[in-house]
């Protein structure tokens, strides 16, 4: 057995080096980080290593498994610490080295592979590390899995029978972006600002949508772990206005803004806005509807409230299923219902069959945007855009709360606007028309206004998303309804940015 992790330990120090540490809250609902060094080492990274081998055979799973890591300057090392314990577990790993995260999930299928092991913290400041897991092709972890491999680590039950086999797939990267272009060229010649924040994405985007005939602008592009610029989030301002300012110097038709681990696309239209991703979604689900039947798409519940009025997908006879946000739950909620497509507002979008495997890859989303502008050549991305019935939207904003006490204050949330909604409140001078609780609670007004609170599932943060079809004032109004009851709670902090 490997030894049991300890909760709390000093950098620097003997102990540090001789036993596993990992701190609790790294283990997420799908997936799990942590900041390296401060909440885990590398024997604790082992320690799971040697879990998951025992997770896959209780589970009746056989013991074979992808590995991968972004480029961070200790992903290598932790993707090696995790190796270890997975060898020592039994299992077959195959590592296909320097990867993003759809990379690793295209080799389950490229390989016949089971499960999946990335070593990743996508967009999160530099310092954390993480890990995405799979042992279902094409989906990931989700509470059930993470409780459970919670438990074996620190129950310290897992077996070390070794006699694992190691492959290291060598230029794999290139089967996967030769999966990528095996189809044909965009017909439209189209001039696209490629962001990649200096994440992983910057060694693949640029040569795959450049194979496929877009003229591209590289933007931070080049691989730099201290990301000198800013995060490779989609969603960060910084990373838009960058964009924004490129598409404009440049005369560009679109931007197109990849995350850290290159599982997420953010969109940028050719007069420089900035297209959130339901709006995007919304977009291509108007695509996709017209040449698919009855088409089904899931969206999760921080997406806009157009996915269930737009007329144009109402006359294409497509129906929308909202669900819990978080790229396991959109995923497994698509793959479970064969829905089409399922979108989440954060930028991950699945791709299911015919359209694709069904995981989340942001050079999917992207050559999807590019069909849609190829089947609309008349138009570009800012009519397109236009053409979406008005809505007045807030920015995902976040305030901080404690990963040990975020849930138990999105209980208490649920609990007040659930109580008010009883008794027959208003808000924002409004009756309160439905709630959904699925995920935090989404609250929904008489005229569709809505406003969700609930807690992130992978940062010490609340999430907050607020939106009016009917004016701004009216967004406004739901926000401050919010607001003022968030501002009693002493757990919640400073926003990352306010209306």
């Amino acid at each position: 057995m490997f030894p049991k992790p300890i909760l709390k330990a000093q950098e620097n120090s003997a102990e540090f080096e001789r036993v596993p540490f990992i701190k609790p809250t790294g283990f997420r609902e799908y997936d799990a980080r942590w900041v390296f060094g401060k909440e885990i080492n590398l024997l604790g990274i082992t320690a799971i290593g040697v879990a998951m081998a025992a997770l896959f055979k209780e589970r009746g799973v056989p013991q074979r498994i992808v590995v991968g890591h972004d480029y961070r300057w200790y992903s290598a090392s932790i993707k090696q610490g995790l190796i270890n314990g997975l060898l020592a577990g039994g299992m077959e790993v195959h590592d296909i080295g320097l990867a993003l995260s759809p990379m690793a999930y295209f080799a389950q299928f490229d390989l016949d592979v089971e499960g999946v092991a990335m070593v990743t913290a996508s967009h999160n400041d530099n310092g954390w590390t993480g890990i995405k897991m799979g042992l279902d092709k094409p989906l990931t972890f989700g509470p059930d899995e993470m409780s459970r491999l919670k438990e074996i680590v620190y129950e310290a039950e897992a077996p070390m029978p070794g006699g694992g086999v190691y492959h290291y797939h060598a230029g794999f990267e290139q089967r996967y972006m030769d999966d990528l272009t095996n189809r044909a060229p965009i017909k439209r010649k189209l001039k696209a600002v490629v962001a990649c924040g200096n994440g992983t994405a910057g060694a693949f985007a640029p040569h795959v949508l450049e194979k496929l005939g877009l003229d591209i602008i590289p933007l931070n592009t080049d691989l730099d772990h201290s990301f000198p610029n800013h995060n490779p989030n989609p969603e960060d301002m910084k990373m838009l206005n960058a964009i924004q300012d490129a598409v404009k110097e440049n005369g560009a038709d679109l931007g197109l803004a990849f995350d850290g681990d290159g599982d997420r696309c953010g969109v940028i239209d050719n007069e420089g806005n900035a297209i959130f991703a339901d709006k995007v979604g919304v977009m291509l689900a108007r695509d996709i509807s017209a040449i698919n039947e009855n088409a089904l798409f899931v969206a999760d519940v921080k997406s806009t409230g157009l996915f269930l009025t737009d007329p144009v997908l109402q006359a294409n006879g497509a129906t929308t299923h909202f669900w819990k946000t978080g790229h396991s739950y959109i995923k497994r909620y698509s793959h479970e219902n064969n829905a089409l497509v399922g979108f989440e507002k954060s930028g991950h979008f699945f791709f299911n069959k015919p359209l694709g495997r069904g995981y989340d890859d942001g050079l999917i989303a992207a050559l999807a945007v590019l069909d849609m502008l190829d089947r609309s050549p008349e138009k570009s991305l800012s009519d397109l855009r236009n053409d979406l019935p008005l809505t007045y939207q807030s920015p995902t904003m976040s305030p901080h709360c404690a990963d040990e006490e975020k849930y138990g204050v999105v209980g208490r949330i649920v609990a007040h606007f659930t109580k008010l909604s009883e008794d027959g409140a208003q808000l924002a001078g409004q009756n309160i028309r439905e709630l959904i609780t699925v995920n935090g609670i989404r609250i929904v007004l008489e005229d569709g206004t809505w406003g969700l609170v609930r807690a992130s599932s992978n940062k010490p943060e609340l999430v907050v998303v607020v939106e009016s079809p009917t004016s701004e004032a009216n967004m406004r109004g739901i926000f401050k309804e919010l607001d003022d009851h968030l501002a009693t709670y002493s757990e919640i902090g400073e926003y990352n940015q306010k209306i």
